[in-house]
């Protein structure tokens, strides 16, 4: 590291252009990457997957895309003047889309009357044609009009979810640029982490722009990258500033200066970067394209900002040598003492962990567990519309469904059923099968009866249907125009996600479907509520072996870091216990209503994608505080080989930097807990809470205390271990 430190030294300039240039051609892939990302949702070879494939190849439409006109009406639903009126407007509305059908007007309750209208678009794409849509359609007479449906929703939805964002940002932004400029005490200090960001982030989403001309990449991708590049910025960037500062005290002319901090503080960045893109290579490897692409996203910025660890930095403070310590907006005896790393709230803490380590420890870890228990009863749902904010024309909508029919009527189970022949749909032996599905959808108590629609409901006789009749059929999207495939609704009359809904799809999968013998038929469930149980299916099939992947490469990565057979161990479960505290105070907050007081929703599930995007992110950025803490221990037990000594040292001049790249964390995610919406809420609780419980009960008092208590077997490797990892045999005093 010294050798490559001061050949970039010497190259500075050079290399300080080459980032520019890079910086530029990232800047202008990130500026076209809008264009190429997505909110498409797929769960590929599940049967919900089949089922939507077959329905939009050979009926044109998929559920997710398909909107639902609500009607209030003034007078009576059944007054035939309201119904022309309303048939009328439904027909209007798909003429918006193209490839757009109107189904059937049905009714809702008193006074309520609704009509789907299919597309043969996705949700996102849906969504663009909700203002069209709505002109189209127009005012109803005698009538009070709702566009509802997943796409209107969403569109609805997206400008109080930004305006949710902005608002935590302007709450979050200035306190990190507070603690930023507290902690570094000089505006030369702190134009060092957002140079950092400034040329990573967007280069990191140029790379990804080149990975989406590719493949499918989700939109949420640039908050990932943002989120996380933000926080390396600021963590590698003071780490390696602090060090720097600390060598200059020492009287180092600079440039050896900056060699002492690369070779130390800059090497523990590399490690920390390295731990970083292994917990969210984890994303990578879901098998839900969704997932892995925002995998890619936070992949490629730890490893973009190693690069920049190695390059960019060192010769951003070459050129600016001293002046990193100018434009002071702290007390010069204050910056002095960081400088030093001597005394204060530091040193009297490690002194006082050094003296009582074992309740210290006890205690640290019996207030995680006492809440991490209660992630034994964490409930993952595949998220629905509970939650969303009642005050747009869609949500109102829905609400008005969820009043009068329940609260799944926007999300039915669709069993599509390829007959594999032409006017195999009205085969006497087919609608035999249909009567005996329906029979059982009717005797279900979590099916809404008012929503089953099936063809043989509007063709009840064998044979080739007339005219009229089949034209409602196709136009209801319940057959194909050659008869082969059809399908079959039932909405159930919870949320999507509930526990009814999911039980339900399992009862028709299982039981309902089977003993409905469709003759010589391919029969697959689809539709929202079956989407969310293959989702999690999917998702947490993979999830416990990938987790054991990622503990297991982080204690091989650790273990060269640290040249420790225990230390890695001890990182590892360190984490577990912080994550596994996380979602059990997830548990607490929403599932059992804790945090109402707070402003945060009761709420009886946690979105199925918080646990995982929470353990690859976490995982990550808590080994970055883990890294700085035993790299500088290691560093002083090199030096003196005194356990105590080392600890109390490594806590003394990191404790101050974990502390404060905390805190801006914490400001920045609670961005998101200050949402509409409790999936927002439950992500931006478990990244802040998560941090919080991490720089300060685990890094600060757990840590240093079972460190303490290991003494020196914290820094045992066999001789073995070492030639594999090749590294020097031990010393006789090691």
């Amino acid at each position: 590291m010294a050798s490559w430190t001061r050949s970039i030294i010497r190259h500075r300039k050079k290399v300080l252009a080459l980032w520019v240039v890079i910086f530029a051609l990232g800047g202008y892939g990130a500026s076209h990457l809008g264009d190429l990302l997505s909110n498409r949702f797929s769960v590929p070879g599940s049967e919900a997957e089949h089922g939507r494939d077959l329905l939009s190849q050979r009926l044109g439409e998929k559920s997710d895309g398909n909107f639902t006109l609500v009607l209030r009406a003034q007078g009576s639903t059944r007054d035939p003047s309201f119904r022309r009126a309303a048939a009328a407007a439904a027909r209007r509305g798909a003429t918006a889309v193209k490839g757009g059908r109107a189904g059937p007007l049905l009714q809702a309750g008193h006074g309520v009357a609704y009509a789907q209208i299919a597309t043969p678009l996705d949700a996102a794409d849906a969504a663009k044609k909700t203002p069209g849509m709505r002109k189209a359609i127009g005012q109803v007479p005698g009538a009070t009009r709702y566009l509802s449906g997943f796409p209107a929703i969403g569109h609805d939805t997206e400008k109080i979810y930004n305006q949710d964002l902005s608002k935590g940002e302007a709450i979050a932004v200035p306190i990190a640029l507070l603690v930023l400029a507290f902690m570094f005490g000089t505006l030369g200090g702190v134009i060092v982490p957002l140079l950092f960001a400034m040329v990573t982030i967007p280069t990191t989403l140029g790379v990804i722009y080149i990975f989406a001309n590719f493949t499918d990449m989700a939109v949420y991708v640039t908050n990932i990258v943002t989120l996380i590049g933000l926080a390396i910025a600021i963590d590698y960037s003071m780490l390696i500033v602090f060090r720097y500062r600390e060598e200059l005290a020492r009287g180092d002319e600079p440039h050896d200066a900056l060699v002492r901090a690369m070779s130390t503080a800059g090497r523990a960045t590399v490690f920390s970067g390295l731990v970083v893109a292994v917990g969210l290579a984890l994303l990578v490897f879901m098998p839900l394209p969704f997932m892995r692409s925002m995998g890619v996203g936070g992949l490629v910025v730890p490893v973009v900002s190693i690069f920049a660890v190695l390059s960019f930095l060192p010769a951003l403070l070459a050129a600016m040598g001293t002046k990193v310590n100018r434009l002071r907006v702290v007390p010069r005896g204050l910056l002095a003492r960081r400088a030093s790393g001597e005394g204060g709230f530091w040193a009297r803490l490690a002194r006082t962990i050094m003296k009582r380590p074992v309740p210290i420890l006890v205690g640290g870890v019996v207030l995680m567990l006492a809440v991490g228990v209660n992630a034994a009863r964490l409930d993952v749902s595949s998220g629905d519309n509970r939650g969303v904010p009642l005050t747009t024309e869609s949500t109102r909508g829905l609400a008005l469904l969820e009043r009068t029919l329940g609260p799944g009527t926007l999300a039915p189970n669709q069993i599509a059923v390829d007959t594999h022949q032409p006017g195999g749909a009205f085969t006497p032996a087919t609608q035999a099968a249909q009567r005996r599905l329906l029979a059982s959808l009717r005797q279900d108590p979590d099916v809404a009866a008012g929503t089953v629609q099936a063809p043989v409901l509007v063709s009840p006789t064998p044979g080739p249907p007339a005219p009229a009749a089949r034209l409602r059929l196709v136009g209801a999207g319940l057959v194909d125009k050659s008869g082969q495939v059809l399908q079959i609704r039932a909405a159930p009359k919870g949320d999507s996600a509930t526990k009814s809904t999911v039980n339900l799809v399992q009862r028709l999968r299982d039981t309902y479907i089977p003993n409905a013998s469709f003759p010589k038929a391919d029969a697959f469930l689809t539709g929202a509520p079956a989407f969310g149980v293959d989702v999690i299916d999917k998702a947490y099939g993979a999830f416990p072996w990938l987790v054991v992947a990622v503990l297991v490469l982080s204690y091989l990565l650790l273990l060269r870091a640290f040249r420790s057979l225990f230390l890695p161990l001890k990182a590892v479960l360190m984490n577990v216990l912080s994550v596994g505290a996380t979602y059990g105070l997830l548990v607490l907050v929403f599932q059992d209503g804790h945090g109402t007081a707070l402003g945060f929703q009761h709420f009886p599930q946690v979105e199925f994608w918080i646990p995982v995007f929470l353990f690859a992110l976490l995982f990550g950025l808590s080994m970055d505080y883990e890294v700085f803490l035993l790299s500088r221990i290691r560093e002083e037990w090199d030096r003196t080989h005194d356990n105590e000594a080392a600890v109390a040292y490594g806590l003394q001049h990191t404790g101050r930097i974990i502390t404060a790249a905390a805190i801006i964390m914490v400001a920045a995610f609670s961005g998101f807990m200050f949402g509409s919406f409790v999936g927002l809420q439950e992500f931006g609780l478990g990244l802040a809470g998560a941090i919080f419980l991490d720089a300060t009960i685990v890094r600060m008092l757990l840590v240093p205390a079972a460190m303490k208590l290991l003494g020196r077997w914290n820094w045992y490797l066999p001789d073995g271990i070492r030639r594999v990892i090749r590294l020097k045999p031990a010393t006789a005093a090691e």
